[in-house]
């Protein structure tokens, strides 16, 4: 998910160029306000355009496919329009990058709500929307600048080449094809707990420990699901989490992390979603017997 947030404001941080520009392209051309209408008209026609042929793109082609195809198509309608002459022409070069502009940045925005777990999409959409956003205002300064000091033609130029040259972060944060299923899973046993020393909600830190009886031959593809799984406890809220084998018993391994309060920990239990429980499925086939799991609260809160 980081890497597409990524992707989408460097993205936008080089489309941003031809929006941004559009105004003093169009005066070049029809040297009236007639002609940026018309071009602007054009740009959100194509983005009409489209969303409707974007699902029988996606039955067609991968989800990454046609976002880099969108990509690369957007990139070389920047170059173009900074050397056209025609209002024409022109205008059916933003009516082109108007579609291919909607399609990544629909495909991008329904990935992000469906990549979410429901307790914290809100927040990731207010961050999407803020790379986006800023991508957008920071591309639209300096490529004006640019524009400025060395011409219209070599701004849109260099935009465009970096908008094609995104399309390279699919090999590091592809797109995928089919959705994760992120909705919760409350699969985790309440803990027991002495009633003489029932912690309250804002009691903490809490110090969790998680016992494994590891086969010893499955040892290193028990530490590659842990290691994995560890990314789920801290994007859950836990903090210096680890895991550490007994040097007195060699099938024994104890996985450690903290949590700032009771409730907190609480709430983890509501976090985990169904995708998570792949991995924990998986993390159990390395294991003889269930996990024996403790909760320990810090002594301050007690004195």
């Amino acid at each position: 998910m980081r890497g597409m947030m990524l992707r989408s404001g460097l993205t936008m941080f080089f489309a941003s160029a031809l929006l941004a520009l559009m105004p003093s392209v169009a005066r070049g051309v029809s040297g009236n306000p007639t002609g940026y209408g018309i071009l602007l008209g054009c740009f959100g026609a194509g983005a009409v355009l489209g969303a409707l042929t974007m699902q029988p793109a996606r039955a067609r082609w991968s989800t990454e496919a046609v976002a880099s195809g969108g990509v690369a198509i957007l990139g070389l309608m920047t170059v173009a329009a900074g050397f056209l002459h025609a209002m024409v022409v022109l205008a059916a070069t933003m009516l082109v990058a108007g579609a291919a502009w909607i399609v990544f940045i629909s495909l991008v925005s329904a990935l992000m709500q469906s990549l979410a777990p429901d307790w914290v999409r809100a927040r990731v959409l207010a961050v999407f929307m803020l790379v986006f956003q800023g991508g957008l205002a920071a591309g639209s300064a300096l490529w004006g600048a640019v524009a400025a000091r060395a011409g219209i033609q070599h701004a849109l130029f260099w935009a465009g080449l970096g908008i094609i040259a995104t399309t390279a972060l699919g090999l590091v944060a592809k797109l995928p094809d089919a959705t994760t299923d992120v909705s919760p899973w409350n699969h985790w046993r309440m803990p027991a707990i002495v009633e003489d020393v029932r912690p309250e909600f804002d009691e903490g830190p809490v110090l969790v420990t998680v016992e494994y009886r590891v086969n010893r031959d499955r040892t290193r593809e028990f530490l590659q699901a842990i290691h994995e799984y560890g990314r789920v406890r801290r994007r859950d809220g836990a903090s210096r989490w680890g895991v550490y084998r007994d040097l007195e018993e060699a099938d024994r391994y104890v996985e450690t992390f903290i949590v700032s309060s009771w409730a907190e920990h609480l709430r983890q239990h509501e976090r985990v979603t169904t995708a998570d429980r792949e991995v924990e499925d998986r993390l159990r086939t390395y294991v003889t017997g269930a996990p024996n799991v403790r909760h320990l609260v810090s002594a301050s809160s007690h004195t």
